[in-house]
Parts: C-alpha cells; sequence; structure tokens
C-alpha cells in the first residue's frame, strides 16, 4: 500500500527474503498476475534475463520510501542502480502508472 496516497499496489505480497528465493525470483515464471507483487529483500537492482514479460519496479530504502521506480523493464535487462536502495518490488507491467507511485513516497507492507 501506498502510505502517502492511501492506493493499494498490490493485493498480495510474495516475500523473497532467503537466498534461494532471492535468486529464482521470477525467473522462468509466465506471467505476474495482476493484483501480485514480489518483494525482495535484501536486494538493490534486478534483472529479467530468462522472463518472458516486462515487469516494474520499485526500488526501496530501509524505511520503505520509494528512491527510485523503473517501468516496463523488458526482458533481458538489468535494471538501475538507485542509491540508498536495500529491497525492490517487481510488479507486473503497468503497476507502477495505475498506482501513481513516485520518488518519496512510502510503501506500508500490510
Amino acid at each position: 500500500m501506498n502510505a502517502n496516497t492511501g492506493e493499494t499496489i498490490a493485493l498480495q505480497v510474495m516475500e523473497a527474503k532467503t537466498f534461494g528465493r532471492r535468486l529464482r525470483g521470477l525467473l522462468f515464471t509466465k506471467r505476474l498476475s495482476s493484483g501480485l507483487c514480489l518483494h525482495i529483500e535484501p536486494c538493490r537492482s534486478v534483472h529479467t534475463f530468462f522472463m518472458q514479460y516486462a515487469i516494474d519496479v520499485v526500488y526501496l530504502d530501509k524505511q520503505h520510501r520509494v528512491v527510485g521506480v523503473e517501468e516496463r523493464l523488458e526482458p533481458g535487462h538489468v535494471g538501475a542502480v538507485f542509491k540508498g536502495t536495500t529491497s525492490v518490488v517487481e510488479l507486473p507491467a503497468g503497476s507502477i502508472g495505475l498506482t501513481r507511485t513516485t520518488v518519496g513516497q512510502t510503501v506500508q507492507f500490510i
């Protein structure tokens, strides 16, 4: 949930906090369903190698403030690196625009 706007960013959060789960991420999945997201922690950046679809990525600091956003990261690319990132949220492409998520806002996991 976006704490600043009250907008629901995703209805269900999958957590990737173990080494194996972080390593696998969304690799080899066919799609990320609407309403789902993957929260990877710790994580500074992502890649979309071996993926078949684009994703939106929200980069968070320790306090879950948004320090960067990347819309429609296409398959076969490396994501940006934003200073202060400690975790990332991977969302279906188009989610950032729909939820009006921007740098400086805070994300809450409920």
